[in-house]
């Protein structure tokens, strides 16, 4: 069995550790992540400069580069042998609904769908590392049991762990996306030389966040699993648009 792990909060965060951790006495683990918190950048690829990995003391491999990129390189150049899995995270802070359209640590797991097995994203909901072997335990469990799964290639399991102690865990829910509100607008700012700039907000709070949702199964305690699928085509929408296109030529 052979996995490999990335994530976006970089190759040093605690979260990537903690999924090393849990994974590694299972499994031949390699490890390829960003050089630097690389959070909110989705599935970019770095196409204006070489991209150089150096191994760490840990055996770890940082590259100057997003998650995408490290899941790319390794199934294309770094790995002598294909991974069974591409397994990223463990993410401090959940990855809810519209968040997976900005997730590196989803989009690390996206860019694992050329191996056609399912590949697994596990987050936190919490900013600190307080309750990281909550997430390690599940993370464990569920890529434990990845043989049993039976789901089309190029499916992700996008996992959010509550921030709890594991046995306030109310168990294991398998969700759909919600969808946020919009965000805040962003703050206006000046540098020290009087340059105006702009932070982006916080994201919005949760606008669809009823039951089947992972934001209530979070909110109630369980862990929540919801499957991806990369093919985005809203087929619902073919015959409206064919008679739209008809009337056009």
């Amino acid at each position: 069995m052979r996995i490999l792990i990335s994530n976006d909060d970089g190759v040093t965060a605690p979260g990537l550790a903690a999924l090393h951790g849990a994974l590694a006495d299972y499994a031949e683990c390699t490890v390829i992540a960003p050089d630097q918190d690389r959070s909110g950048s989705s599935s970019s690829l770095t196409i204006d400069r070489p991209l150089h990995p150096h191994t760490l003391p840990n055996g770890f491999i940082s590259l100057n580069g997003t998650p995408t990129d490290c899941v790319h390189l390794g199934l294309n150049a770094l790995l002598a042998h294909e991974p069974d899995m591409v397994v990223s995270g463990i993410n401090l802070g959940a990855n809810l609904g519209d968040d997976v359209l900005y997730s590196g640590t989803v989009a690390a797991a996206l860019e694992g769908r050329f191996i056609k097995r399912t590949c697994m994203a596990f987050s936190l909901a919490s900013r600190q590392p307080e309750h990281l072997a909550t997430a390690a335990f599940y993370a464990r469990k569920l890529v434990e049991a990845r043989d049993q799964l039976d789901l089309p290639p190029r499916t992700v399991l996008n996992v959010n762990v509550p921030n709890l102690p594991l046995d306030r865990v109310r168990g294991i829910a398998l969700t759909r996306l919600g969808h946020r509100a919009r965000a805040a607008a962003p703050s206006y700012v000046l540098d020290p030389r009087g340059k105006p700039g702009y932070w982006i907000a916080v994201a919005g709070e949760a606008e669809d966040g009823g039951p089947g949702t992972d934001f209530h199964a979070l909110m109630q305690g369980y862990v929540s699993v919801t499957p991806l699928q990369l093919d985005r085509t809203f087929n619902e929408a073919f015959h409206n648009l064919e008679r739209w296109l008809e009337g056009l030529t």
